[in-house]
């Protein structure tokens, strides 16, 4: 005897082994043995087989009126055979009972199930609703098919492509976009992204990288709400300094100036002048709740995203001509032996004599032009001719301040590699990925920018040690050694920074473009008002929760925004390569991979894998032949044709990237600005 049953949602058919009085032993047509409980079997029968059965029943099912049916099923809860009785005849065959079963069972919508076999009619508006919605869907599936049609033959639906980088990285799976991407990429067997770009989907790369950013970071635009920037209402005296700034021409956000008095007095006094707009936004305020959500002001080639709406930075920017509000460090040194003699913080309105630009000025402040009075230039502005006396001692107290730091650190600061610097000709706002693009080269430890990198950490280490002194948390950057695999942690409390060789680190010199500057920036105006009870005082309390929340929130943004940014840098890289028709390039090996190594090359900011490497050490300088450029994943390979030294030279370079995080194709180049080490002024 055959029994047809139920079992996890199907009906299956067995033959009956043997049979208890609650279940049976039921053989599969597999072969496969299985206990079948007696509740679950709905039909028995000797002929035909359990396959034939409902091979048949199911092509007989298909036949069935669902309407007709639910018109003619029984009112309350009925039995499928009561079902085959109404609609085929009054003995309906074992066919009839199947193909009665499998409808009942197959159709939800129409029969609601009340136990094994058996089942209650879907009332009438329930049923509407339902082939409404299986229509709907009936409607989406054909879409889909078309859609996955379209994208297998080379051509991207308008609905796709709109929704190209919700598809790529946050995909909602239910979506008929994602689901015909997915059934394109099936049949034609390629990746997504393969098969969106050959579908004509992607058509910059620029915008690829730039929107995926903008979709990812800034869903809702780099648009600003309006807001006006408060007025700084206190009394505050004017300082007796001139002050200068020292900045890329590019740089609109100035947030320090510098100051020296007490020349040939035996006590030279330094000024260190920072933008104060903490005097005037609050914590919680309307223009903080902005730059908190943004965190720090994004950089890449030709164009920046801001931290604050231009017009508030316009209000505290250190803009030359004016008498800028400013929290103010002042550092005295013995004019002869550079000893710091003692610091004092102030909150004042600062004179802005000069807002020099380093860029146009590397040729002419040069090292003999600040260490030789004799040396002229006949290029010299009349400005910069005038702070030449107070540059020369800044270039002095710099180089020693440096060494101060290199003792403390162990070892000299090796920053062989220079920075790199993008133009991309003729861009004006947002640029389109089509410019000429000029990449130039600006060596690190240059004298105007040694002189502004040293008094930033001066004051940022200085800042960050009194605020421990006084108790009040800060939000810091520090580092337990220089061993490998040591990185530079941020934190609330005043710890060594063994990289920069200082006994503490808080980032407080640009408050108009990184949030954690501002958030120190308001401690340390409490602790200039409120001095050794400043703790009661400062915005943010030991173990407060939202300083926490601040310094993860801002690890995470500035490595994105660092991440975009050597993204672009690579994206620029790459089109230099192809604008100006380069097909080699000497780079340096600098890491072994299993099939090959990753290489830098000299003259450009790239990092790559090469193949052909067999056998040579790190250090060995290479002449690289360069393959295809793929400007969607940022990758370049090529292959070593000709070693160009015998004697390797050393890789190592302390510019603050980690070798061993180079691992793909996309090189984070060093910003100036975000480096621990160099002029925390100068973006790039």
């Amino acid at each position: 005897m055959f029994v047809l049953f139920e079992e996890a949602g199907k009906y299956l058919g067995g033959r009956v082994l043997s049979e208890a009085e609650a279940s049976a032993q039921v053989e599969l047509e597999t072969g496969k043995r299985v206990k079948v409980k007696s509740a679950h079997i709905v039909l028995r029968f000797e002929k035909p087989a359990p396959a034939e059965l409902l091979a048949e029943g199911r092509a007989l099912a298909a036949t069935m009126d669902l309407d007709l049916a639910w018109e003619f099923a029984p009112e309350g809860e009925f039995s499928f055979e009561a079902l085959a009785t109404e609609y085929f005849q009054a003995h309906p065959s074992l066919v009839q009972q199947a193909a009665a079963l499998l409808a009942l069972f197959e159709a939800p919508h129409y029969f609601r199930r009340a136990g094994k076999g058996r089942f209650k009619k879907a009332p009438a508006e329930i049923i509407q609703q339902a082939l409404v919605a299986i229509e709907k869907k009936k409607a989406v599936q054909a879409q889909i098919a078309e859609w996955s049609a379209q994208l297998a033959a080379g051509d991207c639906p308008a609905p796709v492509r709109e929704q190209l980088f919700k598809i790529l990285f946050r995909p909602d799976k239910n979506a008929p976009e994602y689901k015909a991407v997915v059934d394109a990429a099936r049949a034609t067997q390629r990746p997504p992204l393969e098969l969106l770009k050959s579908a004509g989907a992607i058509d910059s790369a620029y915008q690829f990288h730039w929107r995926r950013f903008l979709f990812e970071n800034f869903p809702k635009g780099t648009g600003f709400p309006a807001l006006e920037a408060p007025v700084i209402v206190d009394e505050l005296p004017l300082a007796a300094v001139e002050a200068f700034s020292i900045d890329d021409s590019q740089t609109t956000e100035i947030d320090d100036a510098l100051s020296v008095t007490g020349l040939g007095t035996g006590t030279v006094t330094i000024g260190i002048h920072i933008a104060a707009p903490g005097l005037a936004l609050q914590p919680g305020g309307a223009i903080d709740q902005v730059a908190r959500s943004r965190m720090s002001t994004v950089y890449m080639p030709g164009h920046k995203i801001t931290m604050l709406p231009d017009h508030v930075v316009e209000a505290y920017t250190l803009q030359e001509g004016r008498d800028c509000p400013a929290v103010s460090l002042y550092a005295r040194f013995d004019e002869a032996t550079l000893e710091l003699l003692g610091t004092e913080t102030r909150l004042e309105r600062v004179p802005i004599v000069a807002n020099l630009r380093h860029d146009r000025l590397d040729a002419v402040v040069t090292q003999p032009w600040l260490e030789d009075a004799s040396v002229m230039s006949e290029e010299t502005p009349e400005m910069v001719s005038r702070l030449r006396p107070p540059l020369s001692f800044l270039f002095r107290l710099a180089k020693h301040l440096k060494a101060e730091r290199e003792v403390a650190r162990g070892k000299p600061e090796n920053f062989s590699r220079p920075d790199y610097t993008f133009r991309l000709v003729g861009n004006e706002g947002e640029p389109s990925g089509d410019e000429q693009v000029q990449i130039g080269t600006r060596q690190r430890g240059a004298p105007l920018d040694l002189i502004v990198s040293e008094a930033m950490i001066l004051a940022n280490s200085s800042w960050g040690g009194w605020l421990g002194e006084l108790g009040v948390p800060g939000l810091y950057r520090s580092q337990a050694s220089l061993a490998p695999g040591v990185k530079v942690r941020m934190g609330t409390r005043a710890l060594p920074h063994a990289g920069l060789g200082v006994k503490s680190y808080a980032w407080s010199t640009s408050p108009l473009r990184r949030y954690t500057d501002l958030v120190n920036q308001w401690q340390i105006i409490a602790a200039a008002r409120h001095g050794k009870t400043a703790a009661l005082a400062a915005p943010f309390k030991p173990k407060d929760a939202d300083l926490f929340s601040i310094l993860s929130g801002f690890d995470a943004a500035y490595a994105t925004y660092n991440g975009h940014q050597g993204s672009m840098e690579r994206f620029w890289t790459l089109k230099y390569l192809q604008q100006q028709g380069i097909t080699e390039v000497d780079a340096t090996l600098i890491k072994e991979l299993p099939n090959g190594a990753l290489v830098r090359a000299e003259t450009l900011p790239l990092v790559f894998v090469a193949s052909g490497t067999q056998g040579l050490p790190r250090g060995a300088r290479v002449r690289v032949r360069l393959g295809d450029i793929d400007e969607i994943a940022l990758d370049l390979h090529g292959t070593v044709t000709e070693r160009l030294d015998t004697t390797p030279a050393d890789a190592a370079d302390d510019s603050g990237e980690d070798e061993e995080e180079v691992a793909g194709p996309i090189a984070i180049a060093v910003d100036l600005a975000d480096s621990e080490a160099a002029p925390e002024s100068t973006p790039a």
